[in-house]
């Protein structure tokens, strides 16, 4: 397989979008501090977004941001919104960075189960090392936890297999690869919405105001039909890496 940067080969944008949108639920893409700071994010990062080839055939890629964190849970960004904003916030005032935070990884549906994620990690934990970012930190979004929307991120993450290892597959990925949970990423994104907008990005009706569950959501999302907003406020692990250095 072949490394790539995105900036290196642009002319895979599309083909990258087609291959991952798929991903994750529609609703995660209409993000406003997403919206505001993710061009920036490309733009101050570029060795931190990757892709990896097989003959030029786009399997899987993934980014992350260089922060300023003091390795202790009080000093953790709120999550991945708060990551996003004290990555390019902190770039642009020239503070001084030693961490690199996992941002997203994701792998065509194509190549499932082939360890490309793990791949994608490594690679990307690599390059920190070379940038001299001495901790490696992700805001993880558990694949498994939008099957169980009423359960609390805490309880979720307590959650064990009777072999021992973690319920979701996501996480179990990054504890094989020797990380460990420091614990929940409260309010890591919050998405606002029209009613109209959560009823297009879901495919759902919402006759009244309350919660309610919505497919792709870890937890549920509150409809007010009186002020005309739908709000989801999604909790993920922070999740820490040993660094390559």
């Amino acid at each position: 397989m072949e490394v790539v940067t995105g900036i290196e080969r642009p002319d895979l944008e599309a083909e990258c979008r087609e291959a991952f949108r798929g991903n994750w639920p529609e609703f995660v893409f209409h993000d406003a501090i997403t919206k505001k700071y993710i061009d920036r994010t490309h733009l101050y990062f570029p060795r931190l977004d990757i892709l990896l080839l097989d003959q030029g055939r786009v399997l899987a890629g993934g980014w992350g941001v260089a922060l300023s964190w003091d390795g202790s849970l009080t000093d953790l960004p709120e999550g991945y919104d708060g990551a996003l904003e004290r990555a390019v916030e902190g770039h642009e005032a020239g503070q001084s960075v030693n961490t690199l935070c996992l941002m997203a990884i994701a792998v065509s549906s194509e190549q499932k189960r082939r360890g490309l994620a793990a791949a994608v990690i490594t690679a990307l934990r690599e390059r920190g090392a070379e940038q001299q970012l001495v901790n490696v930190i992700a805001p993880v979004r558990p694949t498994l936890k939008p099957q169980y929307p009423l359960a609390t991120m805490e309880r979720f993450a307590s959650w064990r297999r009777l072999d021992g290892q973690h319920l979701d597959p996501w996480v179990r990925t990054h504890l094989r690869m020797g990380a460990k949970i420091l614990g929940t990423a409260a309010r890591s994104q919050v998405i606002r919405g029209s009613v109209a907008d959560w009823e297009q990005w879901t495919g759902m009706a919402f006759p009244d105001s309350g919660e309610y569950v919505v497919p792709g959501a870890l937890g549920l999302v509150h409809i007010d039909r009186d002020a005309d907003q739908g709000v989801y406020e999604e909790d993920n692990l922070w999740i820490q890496h040993i660094s390559l250095e």
